[in-house]
């Protein structure tokens, strides 16, 4: 069976950074990867901001424990886990995803995690390792997998790139100017039907 690598935020869920400057009224952490694509540059400006404004681990985790998954996500997730082995590989941290995995039925993921300081202050971030994503998809075809994968911005290029097909999810208009080889779903029915014949493609033996 094929694996289905998904992104997180953006394609099943909210972007979690975006609902915590709504809370907090704090518009410097509404910047994503769509605005600065270099990741460790955009949590270096996002822990400055968090440390000026006093945020907490708390903080955040109050917010996320209120948010759904995205309006379709986990009828869509469902499906998909009936057709494909599922890893959701994101630049997240398990200590904020928590709640929306058990939205969505515990799913597997593979993200990052986090330093704190005895207050709960968030002092840096721990990467799995560098390009993660590119490397879970590597990692998974070193075991003769075929790789399907689904992002919606910049930190998802390299594991698009990788993986045996792929198609970006609602990107931003910058994101489609900048990677134009890549397909679009703007729904979750067109992204089930990418999905639906990547399967079919797979099973009739066209490369």
């Amino acid at each position: 069976m094929d694996i289905a690598c998904c992104d997180f935020e953006g394609v099943l869920v909210p972007e979690i950074w975006l609902a915590v400057a709504d809370r907090h009224q704090a518009d410097a952490l509404r910047l994503t990867t769509r605005d600065i694509p270099d990741y460790q540059e955009l949590m270096r400006l996002r822990l400055a901001e968090m440390d000026r404004l006093g945020l907490r681990l708390a903080d955040v985790q109050a917010v996320v424990a209120e948010m759904q998954p995205l309006p379709g996500a986990a009828e869509f997730f469902s499906w998909l886990r009936e057709h494909y082995q599922v890893a959701i590989i994101s630049d997240t941290f398990y200590e904020f995803a928590l709640p929306l995995l058990a939205k969505l039925g515990w799913p597997m993921l593979l993200s990052h995690t986090l330093e704190l300081d005895g207050d709960g202050r968030i002092r840096g971030v721990r990467m799995r390792q560098q390009d993660p994503k590119r490397q879970c998809v590597l990692a998974f075809r070193g075991l003769n997998y075929r790789i399907v994968a689904v992002g919606d911005s910049y930190n998802d290029i390299s594991m698009l790139r990788t993986a045996d097909a792929a198609i970006l999810y609602r990107p931003s208009a910058k994101v489609v100017a900048d990677y134009p080889q890549f397909p679009i779903a703007r729904d979750y029915d067109q992204l089930r039907a990418f999905f639906d014949q990547s399967r079919s493609t797979r099973n009739s033996g066209v490369s």
